[in-house]
């Protein structure tokens, strides 16, 4: 774990959903400057990073809950962390957490379908999706050349083969955040 500031790509203030808060701290840790702590567990909805946060003793938050990670009064302390440091009640909400994100923000993730590049001569950005070969990718590709996609339902319609370009998505994602040796990384940022 390390001290952190969370912060987006375009150096704005963040938003974090809330995936797990223990208001009597983790009995597991021996760190006496968290026992007996409120914790909380939240996820970057930007950039998908992990944080932990240790709370105030009168937090009033609940798992779900969206808040700006630096304006949240509750907050005493944010240090990010990777997904096995994450407590079982995070890591089960995690799955649920980027759905709704990638359901909430649709267009952001649409228009990776529609500007996704290539990252090597052999390698396009859309090949790291799970079930994304060659051929489904040019289909992608030639699709969007004709006219942008405008939604999950118009990607799905226009591209056979692509079953569930939302469900992909949110796949990829969470290979991101729980993988440590991943080459590529697309939309969950790590700490270098």
């Amino acid at each position: 774990m390390t001290d952190e500031e969370p912060e987006d790509s375009s150096g704005e203030r963040g938003q974090a959903v809330v995936l797990d808060f223990l208001p009597h701290g983790r009995t597991e840790d021996d760190r006496p400057q968290y026992q007996k702590q409120p914790v909380a567990f939240a996820l970057d909805t930007d950039e998908f990073r992990l944080y932990e946060m240790i709370v105030a003793d009168d937090a009033d938050i609940a798992i779900g809950d969206f808040f700006d990670i630096y304006e949240a009064p509750f907050a005493e302390r944010v240090n990010a962390v990777e997904y096995d440091d994450l407590p079982s009640g995070a890591q089960s909400e995690l799955d649920y957490a980027v759905e709704d994100v990638v359901e909430a923000e649709q267009q952001r993730f649409v228009d990776f379908y529609n500007e996704a590049q290539p990252i090597t001569l052999r390698l396009h950005q859309l090949n790291l999706l799970p079930g994304i070969g060659k051929k489904l990718r040019n289909t992608i590709l030639d699709e969007r050349e004709r006219q942008p996609f405008e939604s999950f339902e118009d990607l799905e319609s226009r591209v056979s083969g692509l079953h569930n370009p939302k469900e992909t998505l949110v796949e990829r994602i969470l290979e991101e955040i729980k993988e440590d040796d991943l080459k590529y990384r697309t939309f969950a940022r790590r700490e270098e």
